[in-house]
């Protein structure tokens, strides 16, 4: 995919279409004649959590209050225990949201005229809210302007289409399409397998459109009715809140046409993994120049000291870029997801590849995160890991041709690895805030002990009568 990043205002903009103020959200509201409004924030899983509310009372107090308790959920809905490090607030009191006007924009798929609006996290004395994971990437994005730089993102997302099931203990199938039959083979870049979906995607071009959200490419991944959306470069935050809608507007499109679309690391056994690739290169801010290329165009000391930070850090930032027990299901041998930390010139065989590219574009594709992450979490993983390094003056290693997947394991093998990292890296630490990691972590934690509640199909098939 293109990322070109010749001008600052260009790599900067956010391509949503929003508002800057109250007054300009109520012009907007009512030229629409919308009624009702989804107030709405990622919490660390990236699931949308907010409020339904009348646009007269949006008006009358934009400001909205949510327990805290929100922020320290785990994906089925229960709390983690307490420890050393964990602590849940004993009043659990209220975080604060405000909205970002910027982020306004349609709901089309609603029965009923409405908008929705992102909310950021804040503290009563209006200090932002240390576990929301849009204030993590503000964090990490501040840390690069104290340089004066900007950092620049391109997301690449996977999914799959498959068959509605109501019932989890039935494996997941391919969706039928419009020949009335499923796939049944791997159809990398197809075009035929793309069309027989052709009225679904038609659906996800007018509600992307509608939001202002925007698709730079659509292909057909891998897998049996795998999907891939690019999505055009540009702010780290934009880009997030552009995946945080898309997977949502994906997902409704689907159930439109009887189909769920999942973005689960690992959903069929015998199928690949989906990821989400993230593209990254830094301009500086007054020149609006890639920092990654000198003036003769060869690749600068920063650009090395950036790969290096991410084949430093990205094994201890795994339990975000693949945050539950399904995502190392999609880190194994003899698949197209890396294993590693070695990085290439257009090699994906590697876990840190280097696009073909002009001086101007050139960056770096992090290929290690799954399609399941939260982007915010994940953009600002990657992107501090890749400051850490510039910060320490790292020195990468030589980059790997030829292929990396018969080479060792670098990456942790399953969630439980990934927290003891996470958690002993104090760099982490200093660089997200104690409390994100030790919430963030303790989170995790209470998800895999729920996961070994439950009995698989493995288990009964080969230990039942067996052992």
């Amino acid at each position: 995919m293109s990322l070109v990043t010749t001008e600052t205002t260009d790599a900067t903009r956010n391509p949503l279409r929003g508002v800057e103020s109250l007054a300009e959200a109520r012009q907007w509201l009512n030229s629409r004649g919308i009624e009702d409004i989804e107030c709405m924030t990622s919490d660390l899983a990236g699931v949308a959590r907010g409020k339904l509310m009348p646009a007269d009372k949006f008006f009358s107090s934009p400001v909205m209050a949510m327990p805290t308790s929100v922020f320290t959920t785990t994906i089925t809905g229960e709390y983690p225990e307490e420890d050393d490090n964990f602590q849940h607030d004993p009043n659990d009191g209220d975080v604060i949201l405000k909205p970002d006007y910027s982020t306004l924009a349609a709901v089309p798929w609603a029965s009923e005229p409405t908008a929705q609006i992102i909310h950021d996290a804040y503290h009563r004395d209006g200090r932002a809210f240390e576990l929301a994971p849009r204030q993590l990437l503000r964090r990490i994005a501040s840390l690069y302007e104290r340089e004066g730089w900007k950092a620049v993102v391109a997301p690449e997302i996977e999914f799959y289409l498959v068959k509605q099931n109501i019932d989890p203990d039935y494996p997941l199938e391919p969706p039928i399409g419009r020949s009335g039959r499923a796939e049944s083979s791997r159809q990398s870049y197809s075009i035929q397998h793309v069309n027989e979906f052709d009225d679904l995607f038609d659906d996800i071009y007018d509600f992307s459109e509608k939001q202002g959200l925007e698709i730079d490419t659509l292909i057909h991944e891998e897998g049996a009715a795998q999907m891939e959306i690019n999505l055009r470069h540009g702010d780290p935050l934009a880009l997030a809140d552009q995946v945080f809608l898309f997977k949502r507007t994906i997902r409704e499109a689907a159930m439109r046409h009887n189909m769920y679309a999942t973005f689960m690391a690992k959903p069929m056994s015998r199928e690949p993994g989906s990821a989400m690739h993230i593209h990254q290169s830094v301009v500086d801010i007054e020149t609006g120049k890639n920092i990654f290329s000198d003036d003769e165009g060869n690749p600068t000391e920063l650009f090395f000291s950036f790969i290096a930070g991410l084949q430093k850090y990205l094994p201890s930032v795994m339990c975000i870029l693949a945050p539950y027990v399904n995502s190392y299901r999609r880190l194994t041998r003899g698949t197209a997801a890396p294993i590693n930390v070695h990085w290439g010139y257009d090699n994906r065989t590697v876990g840190i590849r280097v696009p073909n590219s002009g001086p101007q574009a050139r960056r770096v594709e992090n290929r290690v995160p799954s399609s399941d992450a939260n982007p915010y979490l994940a953009m600002a993983a990657t992107l501090g890991c890749g400051l850490l390094g510039i910060q320490e003056k790292l020195t990468a290693e030589d980059p790997i041709v030829g292929s990396a997947r018969s080479l060792p394991f670098g990456l942790p093998r399953g969630l439980l690895e990934a927290l003891a990292l996470f958690e002993d890296t104090p760099e982490l630490s200093d660089m997200f805030g104690s409390r994100f990691t030790a919430t963030y972590r303790a989170i995790k934690q209470q998800e895999y002990e729920t996961f070994m509640n439950v009995i698989s199909s493995w288990e009964r098939q080969h230990l039942l009568l067996a052992v």
